[in-house]
């Protein structure tokens, strides 16, 4: 019976807290809405990204490509997209106004999402960063 208890009490927290694998085990436990909603993000960071990879870190769905690119999650109330990055925020502050930013985060819910157009030129904005930042690197330079 203690094995039972076990396997029902790891399942369920494998839906609430467990560190997801892959990106398909994350989305696989998000609510439907905003399956749909991350699906669609997702989709759209690949398509603007090609030569990113795609991984958990810190346990959400990422895109790294010379480092961190963009991370997105679910939560209770609302989606996020974080670019791992303020200046980006404050260099699209016009085109996010109708969402809600704190930090480097943007956060949309399912029925009002992130428009595809934007997020192409938020992760296209964060390619050029991360790139001058690798060269930069290269040279010698920090930052």
């Amino acid at each position: 019976m203690r094995k039972l208890i076990r396997k029902v009490t790891s399942k369920n927290s494998l839906q609430k807290s467990a560190k997801p694998k892959t990106v398909e085990d994350y989305l696989a436990a998000v609510p439907k809405e905003a399956r749909a909603a991350l699906g669609k993000l997702r989709k759209t960071i690949k398509a603007a990204a090609p030569r990113a990879e795609e991984v958990i870190s810190y346990r959400m769905p990422a895109f790294k490509y010379h480092g961190p690119l963009v991370y997105f999650a679910a939560f209770k109330n609302h989606c996020s997209l974080f670019p791992a990055s303020k200046s980006i925020l404050k260099s699209f502050k016009s085109e996010l106004e109708p969402y809600v930013t704190t930090g480097a985060t943007i956060h949309f819910t399912a029925e009002n999402p992130l428009p595809a157009a934007l997020v192409k030129i938020i992760v296209k904005a964060r390619i050029k960063e991360n790139e001058l930042r690798a060269k930069n690197k290269q040279k010698g330079h920090t930052r």
